[in-house]
């Protein structure tokens, strides 16, 4: 037939007789060109339904990888530790506090636990812990301003800062900052709290000339000035008013000057 090919084989009927049997194979060609139409249009449905799937599972694949890379592994580890900010503490006092455990995956670093054991060092306000990637933890820290310096025996003296928290202890005050006579410094301490209420109210010509503020009660605030001068400011209430009228007055030859009452001045 056109369009085959054949093979013969050779076999009996029942009765035993010989016959030719032919297999016959059809040629492409032999196929109707619809039917294969119809099975190129089958195929290419099959492969564009399960081309979703396939490209699905290979971005699951993908992000499985890239998550083992990143939580199970220490390619994307801590390498450095950065601290940036510091003025009196050393970048071994930091590092050793903050206890960043180094090849650790970057992501999987507790950051608020870095964050607090610095947070927890004295000089220290406030403090802030980033991923720097691919393998850094950034520590920036802003350490305590002091604003006095309380005496706090022989030869030492603890400074302040404007929260009234003692971070530092010192055989000399730096220069130009003020002494606070307190007997007890901290937070939380009624007369401490006078003490930077007043020092913040001072206009800049006053905190220029100040030496010393010592508050013995809350009522019993005093200033004393270079050149043997002293402000009677008495209690911390209406500070401001009382700075402005003290420094109108510095220009006066008086040593003495009362603002405890500012509507009503005493020179002496």
């Amino acid at each position: 037939m056109p369009g085959a090919r054949s093979s013969k084989i050779k076999g009996k009927n029942s009765a035993g007789e010989g016959r030719n049997w032919r297999l016959v194979r059809a040629d492409t060609d032999a196929v109707p060109s619809s039917v294969r139409r119809f099975m190129a249009r089958a195929r290419r449905r099959r492969l564009r339904a399960a081309l979703p799937w396939a490209v699905g599972a290979g971005v699951v694949a993908v992000l499985g990888v890239l998550v083992w890379m990143v939580y199970g592994t220490s390619l994307l580890g801590v390498r450095e530790v950065r601290v940036v900010g510091t003025e009196n503490l050393t970048y071994a006092q930091v590092e050793q506090a903050a206890a960043v455990p180094m090849r650790t995956p970057l992501i999987r670093v507790d950051l608020d636990a870095v964050r607090d054991r610095v947070q927890a060092l004295a000089p220290v306000d406030r403090v802030v812990v980033s991923r720097s990637w691919p393998a850094t933890i950034e520590i920036e820290v802003v350490e305590r301003r002091p604003v006095a310096a309380v005496p706090s025996g022989r030869d030492r003296f603890a400074l302040i800062d404007g929260a009234g928290v003692a971070f530092r202890s010192v055989s000399a005050p730096p220069p130009g900052l003020p002494l606070a006579r307190l007997a007890a410094p901290g937070p939380q301490d009624v007369n401490t709290r006078s003490a930077l209420t007043v020092l913040a109210a001072l206009t800049d010509e006053l905190r220029e000339q100040l030496v010393e503020i010592s508050v013995r009660a809350p009522a019993q605030i005093r200033l004393e000035l270079r050149g043997h001068r002293t402000i009677i400011w008495g209690d911390e209430t209406q500070s401001a008013t009382k700075a402005t009228v003290s420094t109108a007055l510095l220009k006066r030859p008086e040593n003495t000057i009362d603002v405890s009452a500012p509507e009503v001045v005493t020179l002496r």
